[in-house]
C-alpha cells in the first residue's frame, strides 16, 4: 500500500476528499500486515478521533478498495479483513491464534472433477482465485 501522503494525492486525483478521518484510515492501514477487520481499524483511528463512525471508517475502506490500495479478504463466515498487500498472494490462517500471513503458493492446475479429459477446464474463464492454507504457524506449532 502507499504511504499515506501519496493515498492523499491518489484520492485528491480521483475527486474523493481527504479528511481527517480518511486520513486517520490510512494511517492506521500502513504497514499493516494484521489483515485488521473494520471494527479493528474503527478503534484505532478512534484512540485518535473520538468521534469518528463506523460508517465513515467503512467508507473509508471502500473507497480505498475502488482505487485498488486495499483489498477486502473474507474469510470463512467472520468479519471481512481489509488487507494493504494487493500484489497476487495468497493467506495462511492459524486455526489456534487467528492469525493471518500472506503467503505466495505456486498455482495449481484447473481440472474439473464432472468432466474428463485434458481440456475439461478449458470451459472456465477464471477472474481470480483466493487460496487460504490452514494449519498451525510456527508460534502455535512450537
Amino acid at each position: 500500500m502507499r504511504t499515506p501522503d501519496e493515498l492523499t494525492t491518489l484520492f485528491r486525483q480521483n475527486g474523493l476528499k481527504v479528511t481527517p478521518q480518511r486520513r486517520a484510515v490510512f494511517d492506521a492501514l500502513h504497514q499493516n500486515t494484521t489483515h485488521p477487520t473494520a471494527e479493528l481499524i474503527f478503534d484505532r483511528v478512534r484512540a485518535h478521533l473520538p468521534t469518528v463512525s463506523l460508517r465513515t471508517v467503512y467508507q473509508a475502506l471502500n473507497d480505498l478498495i475502488e482505487v485498488g490500495e486495499v483489498q477486502a479478504v473474507s474469510i470463512d463466515d467472520n468479519a471481512a479483513r481489509f488487507d494493504p498487500n494487493v500484489s497476487h498472494h495468497d493467506h495462511f490462517v492459524c486455526k489456534s491464534c487467528g492469525h493471518i500471513y500472506d503467503v505466495v503458493a505456486s498455482r495449481p492446475t484447473l481440472i474439473s472433477a464432472q468432466s474428463e479429459g485434458a481440456n475439461a477446464a478449458a470451459s472456465y474463464v477464471v477472474d481470480s482465485a483466493e487460496i487460504f492454507f490452514r494449519g498451525l504457524c510456527a508460534s502455535c506449532a512450537a
